[in-house]
């Protein structure tokens, strides 16, 4: 007797080692979240930080619904966003496309491309930034900046990453202060054009790279005078530039890295 199975058609793409699959969403299943933990897993599936998940759309070139490795869904992945432009670039021959996220229209503009390796620049909308506050952890407390890029962010300047940060932007991702969690960005002070971050994201736990974490930590970092625009911005996955003008300006890579086909 032969196996009996659906096969659903992926392609995998990364921007600054933040990594995602791509997959039509004729063939969305009706449990999305736990087909996202099955397929994201790096052991027993494909492995990635989320799935983008792409439908028509009446006012842009495509819709993009963002399902994270737990399987929560997320408003928008400014890095998944790239991916998700870098493979309509290559299947349409364009160099500028338009996404629907959940947090709105993204223009995405191609600056460069040499084969597999695509850079863009998003439009990402204006941010939101609040005042500074106190946020009390089991054994200290932290200061930080929020900041909505479309999703929710909290930024916290540090002057070093000590072992251990992980538990603590575990800990400030689920305290009660934000009751639908937050994505947390802790951040150094190069100079007044450069930071380095790290972020530990909702639903996925500690990523390489993050786009809208980049532009938080950047916007943060502008608005409490600690640096200029344009910031670069260096994480363990490489390097976004983030202008903020009237709006906020993200540029970096993407690549695609193969297609497949996932066995359900």
């Amino acid at each position: 007797m032969t196996a009996s199975f659906t096969v659903v058609p992926f392609t995998k793409a990364s921007a600054c080692g933040n990594d995602f699959l791509i997959i039509d969403g004729t063939y969305l299943p009706a449990d999305v979240a736990a087909f996202s933990r099955r397929i994201c897993d790096r052991h027993q599936g494909i492995g990635a930080d989320g799935v983008e998940w792409l439908f028509p759309a009446k006012d842009a070139d495509v819709r993009a619904r963002l399902c994270n490795a737990d399987g929560s869904e997320a408003e928008i992945s400014g890095n998944g966003t790239r991916c998700v432009a870098a493979y309509l670039c290559a299947e349409q021959a364009r160099d500028k496309v338009v996404i629907r996220t959940g947090a709105g229209l993204k223009p995405c503009t191609l600056t460069s491309r040499n084969d597999s390796q695509f850079e863009f620049e998003i439009a990402m909308g204006e941010p939101q930034v609040g005042d500074e506050f106190s946020v009390k952890l089991a054994f200290r407390e932290v200061r930080g900046i929020p900041v909505s890029m479309g999703n929710p962010h909290y930024v916290v300047f540090v002057n070093e990453f000590g072992m251990g940060w992980q538990a603590e932007a575990a800990e400030i991702g689920r305290h009660h202060d934000f009751k639908h969690g937050i994505n947390v960005e802790l951040v150094t002070i190069k100079d007044k054009s450069n930071v380095e971050a790290r972020f530990f994201e909702r639903g996925v736990g500690e990523t390489q790279s993050s786009g809208t974490g980049s532009c938080a930590s950047a916007v943060a970092a502008i608005a409490s005078k600690r640096a200029q625009s344009p910031v670069r911005v260096h994480t363990p996955g490489g390097v976004q530039t983030v202008r903020w003008e009237n709006q906020v300006l993200l540029r970096g890579p993407a690549q695609l890295i193969g297609r497949g086909e996932f066995f359900v």
